[in-house]
């Protein structure tokens, strides 16, 4: 049987995480482009992790995030069944990663001085703006050699990898605060409760029965309603019989 984890925030800070985790996966794997349309959709990607970027103070989140797991780490040095030599290892991450963060720029400010980025990059909210006779510089930079292409993805992405990697430790951190345990919605429902270190709820469920969850609540309290995909020909839409699932509260 099929499964897939999904995984819904209970803060805007980890939603946030969470979709700047996905645009950088999204990136990623633009280093193995090599037709034009996938360095379109790289452009795309970029631009919208840069939008997103700038209505947010991530810096400062991520280096509390950091600060805090230096703390933890610290800590858990004091167990004495732990891997001494993997625990140092994520505190020198950890302690690079927050020198570099704190001797950055703002996040982004090098790449929205870039002049070709900054050319093309209003046009990419034109639905269909990207075309040769729209952006002629966009078009003459997809037609340059693949080496050059590459190595400008890599330049660009090179301001972006101390919080790229802050973030993802974090959130790597977060999963692996909650086990998944077997829980069971009566009737297609699941209603519990956060305590107050929950901030992300993952649910493990079959991708071959026709329903899939969703979340509704807040920090305190929330429910899970499995729903179908193809609603009935009464028009429902909800699950009616029990639904046996996992559950991982972090």
């Amino acid at each position: 049987m099929s499964h897939a984890i999904y995984e819904f925030p209970l803060n805007e800070k980890v939603r946030t995480y969470l979709r700047l985790e996905q645009l950088f996966e999204q990136l990623e794997h633009a280093k193995q482009a090599d037709e034009d349309w996938q360095y379109i959709n790289f452009l795309d990607c970029l631009f919208t992790l840069l939008d997103l970027l700038e209505r947010i103070d991530l810096r400062n989140d991520v280096l509390k995030d950091i600060e805090l797991h230096e703390r933890n780490l610290v800590i858990w040095s004091q167990h004495p069944n732990i891997d001494n030599d993997a625990l140092q290892s994520a505190l020198q991450k950890i302690l690079r990663l927050r020198e570099a963060l704190k001797g950055s720029k703002k996040i982004g400010s090098e790449l929205k001085e870039d002049k070709f980025l900054s050319s093309i990059r209003q046009r990419f909210s034109i639905p269909g703006g990207t075309c040769s006779f729209d952006l002629p510089s966009l078009y003459y930079w997809l037609k340059q050699p693949l080496a050059v292409k590459q190595q400008g993805i890599v330049n660009w992405l090179q301001e972006l990898i101390p919080i790229q990697q802050a973030m993802l430790m974090t959130l790597s951190f977060l999963r692996e605060r909650g086990r998944f345990g077997d829980v069971t919605a009566e009737k297609g429902f699941y209603q519990g409760v956060a305590d107050d270190k929950n901030e992300l709820i993952r649910v493990l469920s079959l991708t071959d029965q026709g329903y899939y969850p969703m979340l509704s609540g807040n920090k305190y309290r929330y429910a899970i309603r499995f729903t179908l995909f193809t609603p009935t020909a009464q028009g429902n839409s909800g699950v009616e019989s029990a639904v046996p699932f996992k559950l991982a509260s972090c």
